[in-house]
């Protein structure tokens, strides 16, 4: 049977509280970010059923996960997996990660298993080029293997933490993804809960439950309509400087 998975966007970062703090590289949570955090540890209803934690390994998303979630992390033994393909969309200093040196400092001694940033990719998983790039091609290859390692995971319960741009990759879903540049549907701390639309199928489906929880009885956009969205969300996210068009990448 196919995991289910409870995806959710890191809390509070310093590069959100103004657009002169995206100049930050790889910011913390802010005080009100740790908040955040704690409020989420209390009031997650799936706690007891959390066997796997998988986190960006930017140091917002890192930490989001390990405050939020330190039960299941103390009672089962478990480390956080920093997994590279979760990062952010754009090379915005504040979307861009640290060098793996930089994280196992920051984080020693604390429950996280950086195994994925030794590999020969992962190596480089923060300088933004060829499988890390920031356009649009990139991000939906790196989202589909994503959904693809989770979906083959022997785990049940899966929390993943990651950013508002990239859930609208990872979701398919570009609902609040276009109201003006950079911006997302996701609030910090927010979580949504999925499942697989079948063992071999990668493609993650919300729960009744979870839509319900946040929209009510209204209607899901159709695939096209999702389409038009997404069309519309990365072409002003490009043109601001959110994320790179292809053709622009191939040039750096």
């Amino acid at each position: 049977m196919p995991p289910r998975v409870h995806l959710v966007r890191h809390a509070q970062g310093f590069h959100n509280l103004n657009v002169a703090n995206h100049t930050m590289h790889d910011p913390l949570l802010t005080p009100v970010g740790i908040e955040q955090c704690r409020t989420l540890a209390k009031d997650f209803p799936y706690t007891a059923d959390v066997d796997l934690v998988v986190a960006s390994p930017l140091k917002r998303t890192v930490y989001t996960a390990l405050y939020s979630f330190p039960e299941p992390i103390e009672k089962k033994k478990l480390k956080v997996i920093a997994m590279p393909e979760l990062q952010e969309t754009s090379d915005l200093p504040c979307d861009t990660g640290s060098d793996p040196e930089e994280i196992a400092r920051e984080f020693q001694g604390k429950p996280l298993d950086t195994s994925a940033l030794a590999t020969a990719e992962g190596k480089h998983w923060n300088d933004k080029k060829g499988r890390w790039a920031p356009h649009s091609d990139a991000i939906v290859a790196r989202a589909a293997d994503a959904r693809k390692w989770l979906l083959a995971r022997p785990e049940k319960d899966i929390v993943v933490v990651t950013h508002g741009g990239f859930l609208h990759y990872f979701t398919e879903d570009w609902t609040g993804a276009n109201k003006f540049a950079g911006s997302t549907g996701w609030a910090n701390t927010e979580f949504r809960t999925y499942t697989f639309q079948s063992p071999s199928d990668p493609t993650l489906v919300e729960t009744p439950e979870s839509r319900e929880r946040r929209e009510g009885k209204e209607k899901p956009l159709s695939k096209e309509e999702q389409k038009n969205l997404q069309r519309s969300a990365t072409k002003q996210w490009e043109h601001a400087g959110y994320q790179k068009a292809k053709e622009i990448q191939a040039k750096v």
